[in-house]
């Protein structure tokens, strides 16, 4: 552990911040703020392997799979932020993507870092949501070493499910082990080993482009619209009326009838209005687009 340990640049020490602590508040800030710089640089040099992870998404969902995501710690309760917030924002099943912690859902708000050293707890949890070959595992660590996430990639492997790995340090073992390996190399932290800092917020930024862009091409954005919002409180059904409205080009209070009429979903309506159809009428159009608005009214491939 030792050994591995001196060689994760995750690990080493950041001689830009030695001595931070000598600093005035202004000072760390600017510090950080310098240090936060080269998160979206790194992540830029993957934009190709984030591509090839999105597109293996995409495949999964069109056939009926789901996107589970799994770590430990700050890596692990990323991937549960991505996957809590896919049903409010898509409308996805809460069954479609899934987020898996080391030490369970109580690790959320209380650290359980010692359960990240099983490697039977990873595999454990993906046979207890029943994986299978048509889903897809994505392994969060910013180490690249992580037992429970090494353990449930093997197990990913061995039915069949394709993997892909998030980390922030070349040298991890989890990069040799996946189909698509993302190594955004953000460098030393300005706290030495504090990979809540740049490595997670490279992590996060990395699983916004994963679930976005695989909702995208999944049908459920139309233009820029998140055309598929759960209008599940007061401002989220204002904002469906929004849509509607920047979708169709109607006012507020057809916005509203249409939603009403579409059951409250947005998407529905904007059919229902474009193409002057009843809300079954809609549903068949959409299904035939295979979710995409401009396919369901004939406006694109």
């Amino acid at each position: 552990m030792a050994y591995e340990l001196n060689n994760m640049i995750t690990e080493a020490p950041n001689i830009n911040t030695y001595d931070i602590d000598t600093k005035s508040p202004y000072e760390i800030l600017k510090l950080m703020n310098e240090e936060d710089k080269k998160v979206t640089w790194a992540i830029e040099q993957e934009l190709h392997n984030i591509a090839l992870a999105v597109e293996a998404i995409i495949e999964a969902f069109n056939n009926n799979g789901r996107l589970i995501y799994m770590g430990a710690g700050t890596s692990g309760r990323l991937g549960l932020l991505d996957a809590a917030e896919c049903p409010p924002t898509f409308s996805t099943p809460r069954e479609q993507v899934i987020g898996l912690i080391a030490g369970g859902k109580g690790a959320v708000v209380n650290a359980a870092e010692g359960a990240e050293d099983c490697l039977d707890y990873g595999k454990k949890d993906l046979e207890n949501i029943k994986l299978t070959n048509r889903d897809i595992v994505v392994g969060i660590t910013a180490s690249g070493r992580t037992p429970y996430v090494i353990g449930g990639l093997n197990y990913a492997k061995e039915i069949g499910a394709k993997t892909i790995s998030i980390s922030c340090n070349p040298n991890g073992k989890i990069n040799e082990m996946t189909d698509i390996t993302i190594c955004p190399v953000v460098g030393p932290e300005i706290l030495t080993g504090s990979t809540r800092l740049k490595a997670g917020t490279a992590q996060k930024l990395v699983l916004n482009m994963l679930s976005t862009a695989s909702m995208i091409g999944t049908g459920r954005i139309y233009k820029n619209l998140m055309i598929d919002v759960s209008p599940t409180n007061e401002k989220l059904v204002e904002r469906a009326k929004r849509i509607i409205m920047m979708a169709t080009g109607v006012d507020y209070n057809q916005a509203e009838a249409a939603l009403k009429s579409a059951e409250n979903k947005p998407k529905v309506a904007v059919v229902m209005i474009m193409t002057g159809c009843s809300y079954k009428e809609a549903l068949i159009k959409i299904d035939g687009g295979n979710g995409f608005i401009h396919r369901a009214v004939g406006r694109g491939k």
